[in-house]
């Protein structure tokens, strides 16, 4: 997934690519469970919103476990609207490579995803994954309520700690109120599924995440 010299500062708005005004396509039914990827979505369900580097494996992380009604691979964070891989991984949009989540609070806790979030990839790279180095492989939680926000800091709060006593640096993950989501090309969307030796550059530190912090993530 390299196209060239990777930034690793995030552009200004004015330093960003201009993009589009409409999306160059809309997404059609989950590979893995056949249920559509774009809205309107089951009452019943919520919406989280991560990014931990490439998000091929990102993806197939979250589609696993159960409770989540539905993924999505994209791009979020930035200020180009509508972009193209290219464009991402040119390191001028702005935008991280995220994984977009629909879940069931009844079936998962919202808890329990950061948990995996936190797990699945080392929090405290700054702008690269491994192997992978760039500003849209940062790691980030963008949320969609107040709840969320508390949850996800707090959760930030206890794994740091916990990482901290392993020889692991500061976390480096930002968290921030979920701007705009935009749906990533079809080849990209449940990419481990379709291509199963395909490449994924996930890691997790190993250190356990803990859970029951305590702190609810509803409105």
């Amino acid at each position: 997934m390299a196209f060239g010299k990777k930034l690793l500062e995030i552009p200004s708005a004015d330093e960003a690519l201009p993009g589009r005004p409409t999306a160059i396509l809309r997404p059609g039914r989950h590979f893995v469970n056949d249920q559509p990827m774009a809205p309107p979505y089951p009452a019943s369900t919520e919406r989280a919103l991560f990014g931990l580097g490439c998000f091929w494996g990102a993806e197939r992380v979250f589609w696993q476990q159960p409770g989540v009604h539905v993924t999505a691979a994209g791009y979020a964070g930035g200020y180009t609207p509508n972009p193209t891989y290219e464009e991402v991984c040119s390191g001028r949009t702005g935008h991280a490579e995220v994984v977009f989540v629909v879940f069931r609070p009844e079936q998962v806790a919202y808890e329990e995803l950061l948990r995996l979030f936190w797990e699945s990839h080392d929090p405290t790279q700054g702008m690269r994954q491994g192997n992978d180095v760039g500003t849209q492989y940062r790691s980030a939680i963008y949320t969609y309520t107040d709840g969320q926000q508390i949850a996800a800091e707090a959760s930030k709060a206890a794994y740091e700690e916990v990482l901290k006593s392993s020889g692991y640096g500061a976390i480096t993950t930002e968290i921030r109120p979920a701007p705009h989501f935009y749906f990533a090309e079809d080849y990209h969307q449940q990419y481990l599924a379709k291509n199963p030796q395909g490449y994924c550059g996930l890691g997790g530190t190993g250190v356990s995440c803990p859970i029951g912090l305590g702190v609810a993530a509803g409105d």
